[in-house]
Parts: structure tokens; C-alpha cells; sequence
């Protein structure tokens, strides 16, 4: 792979210099959706497919991008002193947006690099593609600029940061922090109020997680995205009239119901329910992770996609179907919708005599109920990002 890759860069940019190598993952939350930004509980793992990245330093301000995943777009310049979102910039909003967001927080960035990348996540997968060129491009811009103060987690809140203020969408703390901190066979148990966190072990010895992509991405996702945090917003503000909390992630399931018909709105009450009840079924689930309790586990999956299919409302029909289907195959022993919705992919534990079965009945039963043809993932947790040496 970097072999092909310093190929490319010189071709596109020359040989000569110091040309340095990057890899940063995409993730699969296990379960604690749309609870990042409602300072709830997170579980997710970094995976071993994500986004690599050839860089090396100029001596300008200039700004050279390519990526060999849209090859038609050719090299795409920009500089430095040009650091604005544009709708023809395309892809590389993303890290553009992690430069200025360097710069917005006192990282001043004195030269321009030439800048290969490729992802082998599927796009419009869900996985957390651009929270993985967003952790690159941090590591990239800290380690060719010896900002050797800025710390993984320091570089996925200028992840988020990019994305909320540079390319307007209101996301959590989840994807960059997943891709940024990521450990090998683990999860991260992530209190997202406070970005205090654990390292769970997942080995599952007798057990893999499959990620089903739906190969479906509905339009509505970033519009949507914004609304449910809006919602869960105003859910907020209605319950600290009687309840004195910071997030909705600071109420138990008891505290919820008893204060409820606080919030005026019945549609915000729904997402507010879905935050709190999702909370504490990802801190239930983690306990049981750790007590090496699986069934426990897959019984809060399946739960959490109840949830958001009827309180959140983000799952779509494909989604249902797929996550239908998967709960009618002996040895599935959870699944769920993961990511932002609307679309993408489901994350399922599937015991190892039944994942051909699992990967042949739900993919005959997908195509057959939608026309679409569903891709699987067996995957493996892997490392944060990190240097390729």
C-alpha cells in the first residue's frame, strides 16, 4: 500500500524531500448513538480500514491535495492564507477545516504541504470517513510542525471543531476521539461530558463483529443530523426548568419519566427519552462486556435500535430490514443500526459457526425486499492513528 502510494505522490508532486506516512481509522460504535452530543456514554472501536496520507513540507504557503480515491479531481491547490469552506473545494474542506482550526486555536501553521490521501472506507458508509481524514490531517499537521504538545484527544476536539465550525455540521465528540484514541482489540467506554474514558477489552473468542453496509445514504442526513440536536436541545432547556442537570446525559431512567411532561413538545420528549434510555443501556452494556455477559450485550444492541428507530427516528426501511432480517438468524446475538442514520451500515455480533449463514440469509433477504445489494465486513478493532514508519 505505501509502496503504490509514494508512486503516486512523486509522480503528482516530485521526488525529493522528506515525504511522511500517516494512517488514521474509521470506527463502529457498538452502542451509545446520538448520545455524544448529549453528554451520554459512547462505545466505540477504531477499525483497521481508514484513511492513509502521504505528506511532506514546502517551503510556502501553498496547499496541494490529492486523493486517489476521486482521481478525477486531479491535484487541487489552495494556500494556507485561503482557509475558507467553498462548496467547489469538495473533499478538501475537511482538512482545510482541521488547518483552520489549528490556526483558530493558536497553532499557527508556517508552511504549506503536498498532501496524498486514500481511504478504503466505503464511502457514505457511516464509518466515520471524514472523522478519519480530519484525525489524519491533525496528526499529519502536529508531526510536520513538531507541535509536540497537542495530545490524541486534543487533536479529535480540533477534529470536531473543524467539522462543527468549518463545515457546518453539529456532530459530537464520538467519531474523532474513536479514530484519534483507538487501542487495538478494545473499545472505548467514553463519558463524552467529560471526555473521561476506559479501554474495554473485545475479544471475542468465539464471536466476530460484521458491519452490513445498506449501500443506502439518504440526502436528509445533515439537515436531520442538526434537527435531532436541536430537539434534544430544546428537551433540555424545558427539563432544567424543574430538574437541575447540565446534559441529558446526567438523568437516569426514573429521574426522566418523573420530569418528562417538562418538555412541552412531544417530538423533543421522544429524543430526549431515546438520550437518557440510551445512556444507561451503554453503561449496562459495558458491565456486561466486562463480565464477559455477550447475550446481556446483544439484548441492549437490538434495544438500542428500537430506540432509535422509534424515539430518535434516524434508522430508514433499509436499515429495519436489514436489522429484521439479522435478528431472525440463530447465533446473531445483537444488532443494530450504527452511525448518524438515515442509511449506512448496521453493526452486528454474529458467533463464528453462523456468519456465512448470517452473511447469505441477510444478503438474499436485503436484495430481495429493496433491490439493493447489501456489502459485508468481518472486521478486527484496531489502533488509533498513528506515523507509518
Amino acid at each position: 500500500m505505501k509502496k503504490a502510494l509514494n508512486e503516486t505522490f512523486e509522480e503528482l508532486f516530485g521526488a525529493g524531500g522528506e515525504i511522511r506516512a500517516y494512517f488514521a481509522p474509521g470506527r463502529v460504535n457498538l452502542i451509545g448513538e446520538h448520545t455524544d452530543y448529549n453528554g451520554g456514554h459512547v462505545f466505540p472501536c477504531a477499525l483497521t480500514i481508514g484513511t492513509y496520507g502521504l505528506a511532506r513540507k514546502r517551503e510556502d504557503k501553498k496547499l496541494r491535495f490529492y486523493s486517489m480515491n476521486f482521481p478525477e479531481d486531479g491535484v487541487i491547490e489552495s494556500s494556507l492564507e485561503d482557509l475558507k469552506p467553498a462548496e467547489e473545494a469538495g473533499w478538501t474542506n475537511y482538512p482545510k477545516g482541521v488547518m483552520w482550526a489549528f490556526e483558530a486555536r493558536g497553532h499557527k501553521l508556517p508552511w504549506g504541504v503536498d498532501f496524498l490521501v486514500y481511504g478504503d472506507i466505503p464511502n457514505g458508509s457511516g464509518l466515520s470517513s471524514s472523522a478519519s481524514l480530519e484525525v489524519l490531517t491533525g496528526w499529519m499537521l502536529k508531526d510536520i510542525h513538531g507541535i509536540e504538545s497537542l495530545s490524541g484527544q486534543e487533536l479529535a476536539v480540533i477534529g470536531q471543531y473543524a467539522e462543527n465550525h468549518f463545515n457546518g455540521m453539529n456532530c459530537g465528540i464520538m467519531d474523532q476521539f474513536a479514530s484519534a484514541m483507538g487501542k487495538k482489540d478494545s473499545a472505548i467506554f467514553l463519558d463524552t461530558s467529560t471526555l473521561e474514558f476506559e479501554y474495554a477489552p473485545v475479544v471475542l473468542p468465539d464471536a466476530r463483529i460484521v458491519i452490513t453496509n445498506s449501500k443506502v445514504k439518504h440526502s436528509l442526513v445533515g439537515s436531520a443530523y442538526n434537527d435531532r440536536r436541536n430537539e434534544s436541545e430544546q428537551a433540555l432547556k424545558d427539563l432544567q426548568k424543574v430538574v437541575h442537570i447540565e446534559t441529558l446525559g446526567d438523568l437516569t431512567e426514573e429521574a426522566f419519566e418523573e420530569h418528562k411532561m417538562a418538555i412541552k413538545d412531544p417530538v423533543c420528549r421522544k429524543r430526549a427519552k431515546h438520550a437518557v434510555y440510551e445512556n444507561q443501556r451503554t453503561i449496562k452494556a459495558y458491565n456486561a462486556l466486562k463480565a464477559n455477559d455477550l447475550e446481556a450485550f446483544g439484548k441492549y444492541m437490538n434495544a438500542s435500535h428500537i430506540s432509535l428507530r422509534d424515539d430518535y427516528e434516524v434508522s430508514c426501511d433499509e436499515i429495519d430490514i436489514l436489522v429484521d432480517l439479522a435478528w431472525q438468524i440463530p447465533g446473531v446475538i445483537g444488532s443494530r443500526m450504527t452511525g448518524g442514520g438515515f442509511g449506512g451500515c448496521t453493526v452486528s455480533i454474529v458467533k463464528n459457526d453462523a456468519v456465512d449463514d448470517f452473511i447469505e440469509k441477510v444478503g438474499e433477504g436485503y436484495q430481495a425486499r429493496t433491490g439493493h445489494r447489501a456489502e459485508f465486513y468481518v472486521v478486527d478493532v484496531g489502533e488509533g492513528a498513528h506515523r507509518l514508519s
